[in-house]
């Protein structure tokens, strides 16, 4: 039995996910896959083939552990908290995903784990909503990174040729056609790998929830402009990033719809601008590679994920030559289990 789960990249729309608000990622044709193969004991058995390193824990008490096998062990875990009735089970993992490259690896690997394990035992899967929730849970409580749901929603529901619009205060997503003629989106390394647990990520999450408090507001969803003006700093400049962020997802979408690349790229502009000085997720690393995007004549470029490193991403129109190094993306299918040939 065999899983795929993509990477993602977020278009526009980013920190908006755990303040319920929209975001407008999409799936790519990259990610994890995992081999799993039936055993007799109540074990799993891991190897993580791009790291040529192992694991091996009991199937009925997985115990928390850092680094990658939290994330096996974890998916194992909660699954069996669902009542999904696992098998033994030999994992074989690979990948052509860069690791903290705000690619949403982790994501992936989560999903293409839990898809496998439940083909594999021929168990009844959750709805993809639910599964992405699961998934979600093992990021929150043993990788310890206190995501929202977009990297999982993106991979578990990414459709060809398109992005999705993902409203995460009632997780209804709206397939949104990318359509960019001769145009191109491009990600840059920035040289400055990405670990949410180590970075900012967990405290502006936190910030967000403090500003709801002061608001009297379950969520930053339901914020305005103005009342930011009653809350202390960087608070008020949170609040603000979230309003405006999502307000550029359904501009990025009217942009898209009209073919508009000029407009979508001073929104990426914008975007990044925001995530540089009100959540102040950037890093000089990253400024050199947005900077280094722009130079080569990006029409709009941006940090793009968690911040605090990774990839960037740039939008380039036809005729233009990204800088070396650069990946094209382009949306592709969501996670899918198949039997191996």
């Amino acid at each position: 039995m065999e899983a795929f789960a993509p990477g993602r990249v977020n278009l526009i729309g980013e920190h908006t996910d755990y303040n319920q608000g929209l975001a407008l990622p999409f799936a790519i044709d990259r990610g994890i896959t995992v081999t799993a193969e039936p055993i007799q004991a109540r074990t799993i058995e891991v190897q993580a083939l791009d790291l040529g390193q192992t694991d091996r824990f009991n199937l009925d008490s997985p115990q928390r552990i850092p680094g990658w096998p939290a994330f096996v062990r974890g998916t194992v875990a909660e699954l069996s908290r669902a009542g999904v009735e696992l098998i033994g089970a030999r994992l074989t993992i690979t990948g052509d995903i860069p690791r903290g490259a705000g690619l949403s690896s982790s994501a992936a690997l989560e999903v293409a784990l839990a898809l496998a394990l439940i083909a594999l035992s021929d168990a009844s899967a959750p709805d993809r909503i639910e599964l992405a929730r699961l998934c979600s849970r093992v990021e929150n409580e043993w990788s310890g990174a206190q995501t929202g749901l977009l990297d999982q929603l993106s991979s578990l529901c990414g459709q060809p040729g398109h992005c999705l619009r993902i409203d995460f205060r009632t997780l209804e997503i709206r397939p949104v056609a990318l359509e960019l003629d001769e145009h191109r989106l491009v990600t840059l390394d920035s040289g400055s790998p990405r670990v949410n647990t180590s970075s900012g990520y967990n405290q502006r999450r936190a910030e967000c929830s403090r500003a709801c408090e002061l608001l009297g507001l379950p969520s930053l969803r339901e914020a305005r402009l103005e009342m930011t003006q009653e809350l202390p700093e960087p608070l008020g400049r949170r609040a603000r990033h979230v309003i405006r962020s999502n307000a550029r997802v359904d501009q990025a979408i009217a942009a898209l719809e009209r073919h508009d690349f000029p407009a979508l790229g001073e929104l990426l502009d914008e975007s990044h601008a925001s995530l540089r000085e009100d959540y102040e997720i950037s890093t000089p690393e990253v400024e050199d590679a947005v900077g280094a995007l722009k130079a080569a004549g990006a029409l709009g470029a941006r940090i793009m994920g968690g911040g605090f490193g990774g990839h960037v991403l740039g939008l380039f129109g036809p005729g233009s030559t990204a800088p070396d190094g650069s990946l094209n993306v382009r949306p592709g299918p969501g996670a899918r289990a198949y039997h191996q040939l």
